[in-house]
This record gives structure tokens, sequence and C-alpha cells, in this order.
């Protein structure tokens, strides 16, 4: 059975063009957690040259119900904005996208093919979908005599691949990692796996810090909170930091970004939050919501807004320790970059080397690292030199004044820099 995909080449083209292969393989993956799939693995195989000839993903999903083909395969659009088609932003589950996930081999293969089986009228029924890079508005597709498997499932064939081991082994499998550690580590108590040729996925590597069993207690209420927190050394790419919201059930009913998301300053964290109290809970309120709703419990809880105020007291705490740490590692750079430059050198190109200067900088960042974010070389040495003139001159106590007008910054911050910089 031949079906005409709706998409043009040049369609193709404009949806396709900004996917790389560390991404589309990673579709693949989402499909099959998408499906339901509590484990995903990925096989390959490499010839003596290093490049892979054979590699495939399964998964062990609720497989693709030919009854829905048309809904799987179809929906892919002329339009780059129209492929990113409304999900709820507030679940993990189905984080691929319909139709574009599935076309998305182009970028490492030229072939594909689908194996998949599926619960049909209370028994297993198997189907086969073929497509190819040279006509990928168009697939073959078919159902089988008997079934391929005794449970559901889909297996992708990927073949006549352009990509090395090596490239797999050292850019994509790590790639992989930092896309799904968040969310392995969301349902590791659901047992959730990707395998690597029957071995399993080990983030482990990425993680800067880790913490389970934390427990808060809203005494009034008796509610339990328990909490994990986990900071991650790379960046969890379009997932960003959020905090997740869990039952007893060990299902998510919420997500949101941490306040401390979108810092500037590569303190990537994820936090587990699970308790009863989420089971009939409404989350689409905010903590200032004063109507009645028809579940008591909401943001405008107080054993929520506790949560909350324990929640962003623990992140500050462990951001503060990480800034730290990290603004002594932002200063060596500065150095290797020569925008810090050694004692009795004058301000240009770099600055002299002062203790007094050195420990500023480092406050600073611990405060406020937006202000050393995104600027060029020379933009650091800019302000890096204002600094060192301001800080050991009649006109210090002007530098915050300057500094809001470069980023903004909370009351308690511009405290904090007045306090350090009259003493």
């Amino acid at each position: 059975m031949a079906n005409n995909v709706n998409i043009t080449s040049n369609g193709i083209q404009k949806v396709l063009r900004n996917y790389n292969e560390k991404q589309a393989l990673a579709e693949y993956v989402w499909n099959g957690f998408d499906a339901h799939a509590d484990t995903v693995e990925i096989s390959y195989t490499s010839n003596e040259l290093g490049f892979i000839d054979g590699l495939e993903i399964s998964d062990n999903g609720h497989g693709i119900n030919f009854e829905n083909l048309s809904i799987k395969f179809d929906p892919f659009f002329e339009s780059e904005k129209a492929t990113y088609l409304p999900l709820n932003k507030n679940r993990s589950v189905m984080h691929g996208k319909n139709g574009v996930g599935r076309l998305t081999f182009f970028k490492f293969a030229n072939d594909a093919e689908w194996q998949t089986t599926f619960l049909q009228g209370g028994s297993l029924q198997s189907g086969r979908i073929t497509t190819g890079v040279h006509a990928l508005n168009n697939y073959q597709a078919g159902l089988l005599d008997i079934p391929l498997n005794d449970k559901p499932g889909t297996r992708v064939l990927f073949s006549n691949l352009r990509i090395s081991a090596e490239e797999l082994e050292q850019e994509i499998i790590p790639y992989l990692k930092s896309e799904f550690c968040w969310f392995l580590e969301l349902n590791k108590k659901n047992n959730y796996s990707i395998l690597v040729n029957g071995v399993i996925l080990d983030y482990t590597d990425n993680i800067q810090d880790y913490e389970d069993g934390l427990l808060i207690r809203y005494e009034d209420s008796s509610t339990v909170f328990k909490l994990k927190f986990v900071q991650w050394k790379e960046s969890l790419h379009k997932e960003l930091s959020k905090a997740y919201f869990i039952n007893e059930k060990n299902l998510e009913m919420h997500k949101e970004y941490t306040t401390l998301n979108k810092k500037a300053d590569e303190y990537f964290h994820s936090v587990y939050i699970e308790s009863e109290f989420f089971t009939d809970f409404d989350f689409s309120g905010s903590e200032f919501d004063t109507q009645v709703k028809l579940y008591h419990r909401s943001k405008s809880s107080p054993e929520f807004k506790y949560l909350q105020k324990k929640v962003n007291e623990l992140l500050r705490a462990k951001r503060k320790a990480f800034l730290k740490e990290y603004s002594s590692r932002l200063l060596e750079r500065y150095e290797k970059d020569g925008i810090l430059l050694p004692a009795g050198t004058g301000l240009v190109p770099g600055v002299k080397r002062n203790k007094d200067l050195l420990s500023i900088l480092k406050t600073f960042y611990e405060i406020q690292p937006r202000l050393f974010s995104n600027l060029s070389i020379d933009q650091k040495k800019t302000i890096v030199a204002l600094l060192d003139t301001l800080l050991f001159s009649d006109q210090r106590k002007q530098i915050v004044p300057i500094l809001e007008n470069i980023v903004d910054m909370e009351e308690e911050e511009k405290a904090e820099l007045n306090s350090i910089l009259l003493t």
C-alpha cells in the first residue's frame, strides 16, 4: 500500500534543515518513549573501515496501530512553524513531534523500515512500513499475516548509513546522555532505560551534584514532600532547568521552570518532588489566585507556598556553592584569554592583577553572573578595566548604578554588592 505524505521536497528541506545527526537519531528514541515504552534499545554494527553498516532502534511501546497510520506519518507540513504542534509543555509525555521525527533519518541514512506489533481487537497484529530519502513524501505500508513478536513494540531499521562508529560513540551517544538524563532520572523508579548494544546508557558522568531523600514537612497539615536534587554538568538542551511534581504512584503530574532557570551561569539542574499531595492538585492557577477552585489543593495552598519557599532556598544554596567554585575557573579562563594579565602590566590590553580586584570579580560573579555572560573578549576586558579603575578611586560607590544599566538586578543583589563595595 503506497501513501503520500503531505509535503513536497521543498517542504522537507525547510523542516529538516535545522536537524543534525544527533538530534535526528534522538527523535527515534523519543518516539519510543512517546509510545509508552520503558525500554528503548539502540543496536549497531560497524565494518573494518569504521563505518556503521547496521543500525536499529527498538522499543517495547504500544506499537503503531495501522488504523492510526495516517495520523502518525501524514502530518508533515510545508511550514516549519506548523510542525511545532501544540504539546502540553507542563508534562514530559509526547515529547516528540508527530510526522517530523519519523523522517529525520534523512540526516544519517538513506532508507528506513518500521516493523511494528500492536494490539488490535484483543489480538496482536504486525505491519511493515518503508520509505527512503529519494521519496520522503511517499511510504509503503502493509500488514503481515502473522505477528512478528509475542508483545507490542516497534523496531526501526536504518540502512545505507552515512555515520561512522566513531561519530556515534564520541558525539551522538554523549548527546543522548544530555538529552535524556533528566527524563531517565524522572522515571528511575519506573525502571526506564536506554540500551546501547545491550548496555544500559550510563549518564552518571553528567552529574555534578546529587542529593536524594530530602524531606520537607508542612507541620500544620502534616504534608510531606520528598525531594531529589540533581545538578548536571552539561546543558539539558531544550528541557532547561525544571521542577517535576510526582504523585505517590510515581506519575509525573506537572513540570515547570525553576526560579533559577536561565540565570546565564551554567547552573543546570532538575528538582524532583514527590508527594501524595499532587494527586488531586490544580496546577492551572498561580500562587496569588484567590478564586475558589474545584480542588482545594492548588498553587495558592499554604502547603505549596511553603514548598516553593523551601525549594528556592535549596536551589539558591546549591547555586551559591556552585558559583563559588565556578568563579575560580572563570578567572583562570580570563587569564588564559588575556583579560587578566600579570601584576605590573598596564590596563591595555588587560588589567593589572590585584588581590582585591580578583576577590571583587569573584564576588561579583557569584552574585550576578549575567554581568559576564554573552560578552566578547574585548567587552570583558573593557568591563574588568572599568571595574579596576573605579574600585581604586573615589568613584567606587558608582559601580552598582553603572552595572544596573547593563543588567537587571534584584534589590537583594544590589544590597549585597553595595555591602561589599563599601567595606
